[in-house]
C-alpha cells in the first residue's frame, strides 16, 4: 500500500513541478506522470542501490550529499526510458527535480505515513 501511495504522490509531484518549471519540464498527461512514477519505482527498487554500492567512497566525502546527484541519474534515465510524453531538459533540472522531490517526499512520509504506523 505504502508503494502505490508513494508512486501516486510521486505523480502529482510531477504533474505540480511540471506546471512550475514549464520551460524545463514537460509532462503529457496524468497517465504519463502515473507511468513515469512507476518507471522511477523501479528504478529506484533496481538501479539505485546499484549505483549507491558504486559511488559509495563519494557519498561517504560528500556526507551523503551526493545522493541528490543518483537521485537525479534515475530520474534522466526515467526520462529516456519513459520518451516523448516525459522530458527533463538537462542534468541540471534533473538535480533541482530531485532535490524538490526528496524533500516533499520527506515531509510526506514524516506527516502522512509515519502516523499511521503508530495506530
Amino acid at each position: 500500500m505504502r508503494w502505490m501511495i508513494g508512486i501516486l504522490v510521486n505523480a502529482i509531484l510531477f504533474i505540480a513541478l511540471a506546471g512550475f518549471f514549464e520551460e524545463s519540464f514537460y509532462i503529457e498527461s496524468i497517465g504519463a506522470a502515473i507511468g513515469a512514477s512507476f518507471v522511477l519505482s523501479i528504478l529506484n527498487f533496481l538501479v539505485k542501490p546499484i549505483l549507491i554500492i558504486l559511488t559509495l567512497p563519494v557519498t561517504v566525502l560528500t556526507l551523503g550529499l551526493f545522493l541528490f546527484v543518483i537521485n537525479a541519474i534515475t530520474l534522466l534515465l526515467t526520462d529516456a526510458i519513459v520518451g516523448e510524453s516525459f522530458n527533463i531538459d538537462g542534468f541540471g533540472m534533473a538535480f533541482l527535480i530531485a532535490i524538490i522531490m526528496s524533500i516533499v517526499n520527506l515531509i510526506v512520509q514524516k506527516t502522512v505515513m509515519e502516523p499511521s504506523k503508530n495506530k
